[in-house]
């Protein structure tokens, strides 16, 4: 009965005349989210349309002038929030604030998304008093769908407590290819079924604390060493094996209902795809994503501004173009046009001049509508204005610091030396502790009183050295390349060396002379406490390596 009136009143929105009608046609209006989103997109001129379609960052602290135009005068369907806007996590508050009654002052009162990167581990865009965690491949070495729940929870929690309805994660790109250092510890493993699973997880988490999330980078980034900010990746996987590794996250998550999907720029030249960037193919977002996997939410493009976009489409114009006629409902910028900017211009003239564009824009933004009316309206959605006073008391989330030192602790993994740990101070002798994260020191310090300490750099090793010389043991913190030539510089010491892995600890195996090896998966405080626990035997090693230590071959990328 509720859908049948829902329509009713659609019906007479849509063919009474604005003196006839009882009550103004807003985003607060009565009607289920698909029934109000189909009135409300067609009661948009074809601008108001497309601006659902845009999502905009700024820079700064504050909102520009520039994006305020934006919000005003067109109405746009989102912002971004990325790094450079976040350090003052009460600022973001206000700033988010402003930007939504901006929003809600326009015609149809229609609110914005007000996305970022909150992935965990080392993507973490909303800084300032938020918590740091221990990542994905911490999820993943735990292997519990309940951490990835309460990960994707709490993270939730804290970005809705800043006004942020929309998280681009989780990431459930695979650690295919052992030299990528765009994804790494951004992935739950190199285990499709497992990044799944523990995907649809952290979304269930996410959507417990009003969030939108966000699957990413599809079909999949984890086969390439190369970044698509700078150029294009190319990936020579078939449709074969992509339908069987990189789309089995979202195979998963189609079936239970994951919101938004974002397509990357990427290229797949031994698909029907051919060289055209997954975000601009139709048959990459309609034929296998739409058709084939049957998901039926928002797709977002990665933002255009990266050269893997526009170097394949000529212009930011035409990527924009290409990317809506393609599938993707929204087109994100990593920065703000000027309102008559050619990628303005030239989109609403092409809705002018191509029906089937029109319609496709026209059929993205009532896509956009729905999403909002499902998530950002009832008892469980992100409030539109920030209540300041709960961004001291819940940031960090007081529950989510106790959960996030428990998850460190369960990821942590002995990967060499089982017999040696638990390694005690009296043990242990005179430690030297050579890293660069002041968080190793402090805590490397408190488990071993009286340890030594060095702040390594590539200049520094003959000094590194000296010290080793004069201890009986070595915890070294190895975290990337730099690292590994300073750590491989320590063997002809002879002397004890444990290593400490921070982040990917795919380097261990070129150093297979070390006496010990603790992998943590960030650099979050709590990972340090959590490993340094486990070197001294104060907590068991519950950690499983969430890949094969011998790498499989990964595709060619160029």
């Amino acid at each position: 009965m509720s859908r049948c009136w829902g329509i009713l009143l659609s019906l007479l929105f849509l063919y009474l005349s604005p003196g006839q009608r009882l009550f103004t046609l807003t985003f607060a209006g009565p009607g289920s989210p698909e029934t109000l989103a189909a009135v409300l997109a067609e009661a948009m001129s074809d601008e108001e349309a497309l601006a659902q379609t845009f999502m905009l960052g700024w820079v700064g602290a504050e909102p520009s002038p520039l994006i305020m135009d934006w919000i005003r005068d067109r109405n746009i369907g989102g912002v971004k929030i990325f790094g450079w806007n976040t350090e003052d996590t009460r600022k973001l508050a206000e700033t988010v604030g402003a930007l939504q009654r901006t929003a809600l002052e326009t015609r149809l009162n229609i609110p914005l998304l007000v996305a970022t990167d909150q992935e965990g581990g080392w993507i973490r865009h909303v800084k300032g008093s938020t918590s740091e965690t221990p990542g994905n491949m911490a999820i993943g070495a735990s292997g519990y769908p309940q951490d990835a729940y309460y990960a994707g929870y709490y993270i939730g929690r804290e970005l809705a407590v800043l006004g942020i309805n929309m998280n681009f994660a989780p990431t459930v790109d695979l650690y295919t290819n052992r030299d990528s250092s765009l994804i790494g510890t951004r992935a739950f493993g190199e285990d499709p079924v497992l990044a799944g699973i523990l995907g649809a997880a952290f979304v269930k988490g996410q959507k417990a604390a009003g969030i939108i999330a966000t699957a990413k980078h599809y079909p999949g980034h984890g086969d390439t060493d190369l970044d698509s900010h700078g150029v294009l990746p190319r990936i020579n996987a078939t449709v074969e094996a992509l339908w069987e590794r990189e789309l089995i996250p979202y195979r998963l998550l189609a079936r239970e209902g994951i919101p938004a999907i974002m397509s990357g720029h990427l290229a797949f030249p031994n698909t029907q795809a051919g060289m055209t960037p997954a975000s601009l193919s139709p048959w990459f977002l309609q034929d296998i994503l739409r058709e084939r996997i049957r998901y039926r939410g928002l797709i977002i493009t990665d933002d255009l501004m990266m050269n893997g976009a526009t170097a394949s489409a000529g212009s930011v114009s035409q990527a924009a173009k290409q990317a809506l006629l393609a599938g993707n409902d929204i087109i994100m910028f990593s920065s703000t046009p000027h309102l008559n900017d050619r990628v303005w211009t030239y989109l609403v003239a092409s809705m002018k001049e191509d029906p089937g564009f029109k319609k496709r824009v026209r059929d993205a933004a009532r896509r956009v509508l729905e999403t909002k009316l499902t998530y950002l309206r009832g008892e469980n959605a992100v409030p539109y204005i920030p209540d300041l006073r709960k961004v001291a008391a819940n940031l960090p989330d007081p529950e989510g610091t106790a959960f996030f030192l428990d998850l460190a602790a369960r990821s942590v993994t002995i990967l060499s030396g089982e017999g040696l740990f638990p390694l005690t101070p009296e043990k242990a002798g005179q430690v030297l502790l050579a890293g660069n994260y002041t968080d190793f020191f402090t805590t490397g310090r408190t488990a071993f009183p009286g340890a030594r300490s060095y702040w390594y750099s590539p200049g520094g090793i003959a000094e590194l050295q000296d010290y080793a010389r004069d201890v009986d043991t070595i915890i070294f913190c190895l975290s990337d390349q730099e690292g590994l030539t300073i750590l491989k510089s320590l063997e002809a010491l002879k002397k004890r060396v444990i290593v400490f892995s921070v982040l990917s600890p795919v380097n261990l195996d070129r150093v297979s002379w070390v006496e010990g090896a603790v992998a943590v998966y960030s650099y979050a405080p709590e990972s340090f406490i959590a490993g340094f626990s486990v070197i001294l035997g104060r907590i068991p090693a519950q950690g499983r390596l969430p890949f094969p230590r011998e790498a499989k071959q990964a595709s060619v990328s160029r």
